[in-house]
């Protein structure tokens, strides 16, 4: 039997892709799941189909106020948070003399703010469980930057950075693993408004590895004895040259 059985696990960002593929995974191995999303219509369809302890709640990352109320839906339907999986994320890439000051303010208010709010809404219970397990999903272009790449790869290696961070300041009481993908499947290429960018990402995802890549590495750090800590998993198509 999966020690899962007995975890807890809190995603971001579940409602598709990566988040959905991981919550999927981790159902069929017996976690509860507490899944937070925007789109509260594909969370509920995730919930039919996965069973009875699985919980759900509309969830903007952006706004503190609402992931501490997915982190009370956790303690309130099963007494303990295990895992959190920050995962929400977005990446509408563009150039910098592009001056698309909108875009790079969501992608720092999601994928840093994000998972701030994250590690503040789970931090007093996993202190006081004196136990606990915070997964990060940054990104292969958390460790390169290339052009149009600048400001997202600055919030992905801003994710390794707190990652490290907390690992440190846990004194071992806590696990952290980062997780960077590279070009994997899912919605994320869909907000590149840039049209010269988009079709020069969309020719690297031609490669691009099926989600459940992802989600089975984080099923395998959530599963390892509690005094192993998978601190960081790099995860590319093997075509993928950056």
């Amino acid at each position: 039997m999966s020690g899962l059985s007995e975890k807890t696990i809190i995603i971001t960002g579940a409602s598709s892709g990566l988040g959905e593929a991981m919550a999927r995974k981790l159902a069929a191995k017996g976690a509860k799941l507490v899944l937070g999303a925007r789109r509260l219509d594909k969370l509920q369809v995730i919930q039919k189909d996965l069973g009875e302890n699985v919980r759900i709640m509309a969830c903007d990352v952006t706004d503190a106020r609402q992931v501490d109320q997915l982190a009370k839906l956790a303690l309130d339907e099963f007494g303990r948070i295990d895992v959190l999986v920050n995962n929400a994320g977005v990446m509408p890439l563009s150039f910098f003399s592009e001056k698309k000051l909108d875009e790079w303010n969501q992608m720092i208010d999601v994928n840093i703010r994000g998972v701030l709010h994250g590690i503040a809404a789970v931090m007093d219970t996993m202190n006081a469980q004196q136990s606990g397990h915070i997964i990060n999903i940054a990104s292969v272009a958390g460790h390169v930057v290339t052009p149009s790449s600048g400001v997202y790869s600055a919030t992905k290696f801003a994710v390794r950075a707190i990652s490290e961070g907390l690992r440190q300041e846990s004194r071992g009481q806590l696990r952290t693993t980062i997780i960077s993908p590279g070009a994997v499947t899912s919605e994320l290429t869909q907000s590149i408004s840039n049209e010269k960018v988009a079709k020069g990402v969309d020719k690297l995802y031609e490669d691009a590895i099926d989600a459940d890549a992802i989600a089975r590495a984080v099923v395998y750090a959530v599963e390892q004895p509690d005094d192993v800590d998978v601190n960081e998993i790099v995860i590319r198509p093997t075509k993928q040259a950056l």
